[in-house]
């Protein structure tokens, strides 16, 4: 299954860094909350490009997994 993408993801406003994204930098992820097509991901380094949008049903079931140790983070 492919999810759908926003090409320009600097287009959209609101970005905030994962809780997961460690505080020393480097590899983070940005999520949009909120937005009607479901929950986008960026790469904070490249804030421009692209980020993949996943169902909201499926980005919280990922969350959950990783909070009980299902997915290590």
């Amino acid at each position: 299954m492919t999810e759908p993408t926003i090409s320009n993801a600097a287009a959209l406003v609101g970005w905030r860094k994962s809780s997961y994204s460690g505080s020393e930098g480097g590899s983070c992820l940005e999520v949009l909350d909120h937005h009607p097509a479901g929950v986008p991901v960026r790469d904070s380094k490249n804030p421009a490009g692209p980020a993949l949008v996943f169902p909201s049903h499926d980005w919280a079931t990922f969350i959950a997994a990783v909070r009980t140790g299902d997915l290590p983070a």
